[in-house]
């Protein structure tokens, strides 16, 4: 009878934090960063793909299109996705330490993502590199789930692609490192939702503020007010939180009266 041995949380952290980065379908164990992976914390590849799939057991936004992973969910598996959303920013650290732990690859951009600049003036070292490890797990985070793509354009450049609070960074600093406050947005659009010339209606269609449609520039005709009434396309896993967007269009979206 084979033993079986115990998840540590080092290997625990390394399997969510790739969990926040698979689309469902990839998470088999003939992935070539599972068997990367599974090889550095010291677990077969079957093995990794199996963890994977029982965190995706505890996601409601998977298991709501009746995929429901496996049932062989352990405590500790509920423990960390409970600890993983009660406190996103303390896991982007944690597990963003873990991978590198196991490797000597830097996993994210360390860069602070141009979603939201940030004021480093007065903070040390420590407080920096944390404020740069967070944007760039939330920036991979986001961008991943909406695989790659703007959720309002479908532009496929990463470059030219930004992962969008929803809530302001300065505004909630609880909810900044929290997928679910994210968008994946071309840089035009991350702009124009950022001042609220746009926002995301309750049916998830995009809304155009009425305050522009003077204007008459036929690229904003095309490039924005096009959108206006057209659904977004939602990513498989970390699906906007509809508090959040309603916090949009209450106080950051430029509603027009006559």
């Amino acid at each position: 009878m084979s033993i079986r041995i115990r998840w540590t949380r080092q290997q625990l952290l390394v399997a969510f934090n790739l969990y926040c980065q698979m689309p469902f379908g990839k998470l088999h164990s003939r992935n070539p960063e599972i068997i990367k992976y599974a090889k550095l914390i010291n677990r077969t590849p079957s093995a990794l793909a199996m963890k994977l799939t029982n965190i995706a057991s505890l996601d409601p936004v998977i298991t709501s299109t009746g995929r429901t992973g496996l049932k062989s969910v352990s405590a500790t598996d509920k423990e960390m996705w409970n600890e993983m959303h009660e406190d996103w920013g303390k896991f982007a650290i944690e597990s963003d330490q873990a991978m590198k732990s196991v490797s000597a690859e830097i996993r994210f951009d360390e860069k602070p993502s141009s979603d939201e600049p940030v004021d480093y003036a007065g903070s040390n070292k420590t407080i920096q590199s944390k404020a740069r490890i967070g944007q760039g797990f939330f920036r991979k985070v986001v961008l991943s789930a909406y695989n790659n793509r703007c959720c309002i354009t479908g532009l496929a450049l990463p470059r030219l692609l930004v992962a969008s609070h929803i809530i302001p960074w300065r505004a909630d600093a609880e909810n900044r490192l929290n997928p679910r406050n994210g968008l994946a947005l071309s840089v035009l659009h991350d702009k124009a939702f950022d001042i609220g010339i746009i926002t995301i209606d309750k049916d998830m269609t995009v809304k155009v503020s009425q305050k522009n449609s003077i204007i008459g520039d036929s690229f904003y005709n095309k490039a924005i007010l096009s959108f206006d009434g057209k659904p977004i396309s939602l990513p498989e896993k970390f699906q906007p939180n509809t508090d959040f967007l309603v916090y949009h269009r209450k106080n950051i979206f430029e509603h027009w009266e006559k």
